[in-house]
């Protein structure tokens, strides 16, 4: 890999919860004229796929139990949204003024267990969750190009996450399918001769920031992104983004 293309699919409309992402995705790239090839990775924000399988809940339908509303006094934020979020969480991390830092039933541990309402309507009284199996998501979508298509792709569902040593959010997999999300390269030489003893790439990530740098973060409306010219060593071997998840057990500080 010299040389990476990322390209950005204009032209798609709001997605309604049933629409199918792969028809969309393919009219998309007609609308484009991209033509996708063999080692290509289609980006998806976890946003489009969450509205497609209508992960919608309505703050109108909580009733917020008392460690919601305790939460909700100490982040400042609606209690109704603070139990959906708990709802969704296993463990609270860190609750303060304007935050609540959570591990989510699907392992990442993410501020508001990713429960949102940017870019969504009647975002006031509704909120969107993140897909139920965004890895599932992936590999129904990596399906479909394969079949309608010809092609072998990889997929990644991305979101923005915040890190807890820097400032800034910064795209990351939550689902991956056709290639290896967490590369080890365990055992492999550098320069100098010296074996790596440590390096696992968290390809998946790094092609979900890439992917997030076009995308965008606020009203651009381009959730489709199509990336060339990876390695096709990132293709040997299929790993989940559940890979890319430090269990517990390994948390040196939560």
């Amino acid at each position: 890999m010299a040389e990476l293309r990322l390209r950005a699919l204009r032209g798609i409309g709001e997605i309604r919860p049933g629409e199918r992402l792969g028809e969309v995705l393919t009219d998309a790239l007609r609308h484009n004229d991209v033509v996708l090839r063999d080692h290509d990775v289609v980006a998806v924000c976890q946003k489009v796929v969450s509205k497609s399988e209508n992960r919608y809940r309505e703050l109108a339908d909580e009733t917020p139990t008392p460690k919601a509303v305790e939460l909700a006094a100490i982040c400042g934020k609606d209690a109704r949204y603070v139990e959906v979020v708990l709802q969704q969480a296993t463990d609270v991390v860190r609750c303060s003024r304007g935050v609540l830092i959570v591990r989510h039933k699907l392992g990442f541990v993410v501020a508001n267990a990713g429960v949102d309402q940017s870019n969504i309507e009647r975002g006031d009284e509704r909120v969107l969750l993140l897909p139920e199996d965004p890895d599932a998501s992936a590999e129904r979508l990596r399906v479909h190009i394969e079949a309608r298509h010809g092609v072998s792709v990889g997929v990644v569902v991305t979101d923005s996450f915040g890190r807890a040593w820097r400032k800034g959010v910064i795209g990351v997999a939550l689902g991956c399918a056709g290639l290896q999300s967490l590369r080890d390269r365990r055992g492999e030489r550098d320069r100098q001769g010296r074996e790596l003893r440590i390096t696992e790439v968290a390809l998946g990530d790094q092609i979900a920031s890439a992917a997030t740098l076009v995308m965008g973060e606020a009203d651009e409306g381009l959730p489709m992104v199509v990336i060339s010219g990876l390695a096709a060593e990132a293709f040997d071997g299929h790993e989940p983004a559940t890979a890319l998840i430090r269990p517990a057990r390994e948390d040196l500080f939560l």
